[in-house]
């Protein structure tokens, strides 16, 4: 299968690489438990796609995974968050959203989440 380019903007690149140098503490852990876990599906961190970045994200899938910390807690961003997402999705992007508490209180929960997202998207595409 022929894989989806989405464009991004190039300007982006050298703030994906200063966030993969800067990630929170749940980002890492997310992270470890993504390139641990036999998913045979390649997951690569701080991805530009369009005008954004996303904290996680599988070409194969069209999945992009979010890990939002305090910041998008606020009213401006909350909104940011669902113009991007809205944005996302119009190229088939589908976006697991979690907060930091969920993945440093309950990452077990989290991947679980995401490895049931997984299978009903891959099962979903088999049988159509």
């Amino acid at each position: 299968m022929k894989r989806k380019i989405i464009p991004y903007d190039p300007k982006l690149k050298l703030l994906a690489r200063r966030l993969r140098n800067d990630s929170t503490l749940a980002e890492v852990l997310l992270w470890n438990e993504l390139k641990l876990r036999p998913y045979n599906y390649d997951f690569h961190r701080q991805k530009p796609l369009l005008c954004y970045i996303v904290d996680f994200y599988c070409h194969e899938l069209n999945l992009a995974i979010e890990v939002d910390g305090f910041s998008h807690y606020h009213e401006h961003s909350l909104a940011h968050d669902v113009k991007r997402e809205i944005e996302l999705n119009e190229v088939g992007v589908k976006v697991l959203r979690f907060d930091d508490d969920e993945v440093l209180k309950d990452i077990e929960n989290v991947v679980r989440t995401i490895e049931i997202w997984i299978e009903e998207n891959v099962c979903n595409k088999m049988n159509k």
